[in-house]
C-alpha cells in the first residue's frame, strides 16, 4: 500500500475523508483523533488565531492519521517514532500555504523545547505525550535549543504545542468539522 508521500491531498475532501475515515480512533489519550484536532482547533480560534494558524491547529496530527490510513497501528503503541508532524506536513503541503504546514511540522520540535526550557511545562505533560517525548529525543540540548528558537517559525509552533496540550479533554463541547470547511478551502493553493 502507498505511503503518505505517494498520495499527497489534492482537495480538502482529501482531507475530511481522512479524518471521515480514521478520526474516530484514540490515540494515546482520552479523546479520539478528530475531538483532540477540533479541540486544538478550537483553542487556537479563542485566542485569536489567524487563519492558517487555526487550520494548522486542526490539521496538526493528520500524520497519525495517514499511518492509520496506511494500514499501520497508532502511534502511540509503537516504539519508535513515526514522525508524524513530518508525513503530515508534506501530505499537506500540496495543498496548503507554509503558514499551515510550517506549524505542523515544527509542533513535536516545539514540545521538545519547551521541555527543555521549562521543567513545569515537562511536568504537565499528559501520560501520552510524556511517553512519545522519549521516542521524539526527550528535551532539546543547548544546540538544540538555539536553533530552534532562531527559527522564523517557532512562535507559532509553541503556541500550537500549548493548543496541542490543552485539546485532550474528554466531553468538551466545540464547533464540529463542517464549520472548518470554508476557512480550509480560503486557504488551499
Amino acid at each position: 500500500m502507498p505511503g503518505p508521500a505517494a498520495s499527497p491531498a489534492a482537495s480538502v475532501a482529501d482531507v475530511l475523508a481522512l479524518f471521515d475515515g480514521f478520526g474516530r480512533r484514540r490515540y494515546d489519550e482520552d479523546v479520539t483523533q478528530l475531538e483532540h484536532a477540533l479541540q486544538v482547533a478550537a483553542l487556537a480560534r479563542s485566542e485569536a488565531a489567524g487563519d492558517a494558524l487555526v487550520a494548522a491547529a486542526l490539521l496538526h496530527d493528520v500524520g497519525h492519521l495517514l499511518e492509520l490510513r496506511d494500514g499501520g497501528i497508532d502511534d502511540g503503541q509503537v516504539d519508535v517514532d513515526l514522525g508524524h508532524e513530518a508525513s503530515g506536513a508534506r501530505w499537506l503541503a500540496p495543498l496548503f500555504p507554509a503558514a499551515v504546514t510550517g506549524p505542523i511540522a515544527l509542533h513535536v520540535a516545539a514540545k521538545r523545547y519547551r521541555c527543555a526550557v521549562d521543567p513545569a511545562y515537562h511536568e504537565g505533560l499528559s501520560t501520552g505525550s510524556t511517553r512519545s517525548l522519549v521516542r521524539q529525543g526527550g528535551p532539546m540540548d543547548d544546540v538544540e535549543q538555539a536553533r530552534f528558537a532562531a527559527h522564523p517559525g517557532a512562535d507559532d509552533a509553541v503556541r500550537l504545542r500549548g493548543w496541542d496540550d490543552g485539546g485532550k479533554v474528554d466531553g468538551v463541547v466545540v464547533d464540529d468539522l463542517d464549520t472548518y470547511v470554508d476557512l480550509l478551502e480560503s486557504l488551499t493553493r
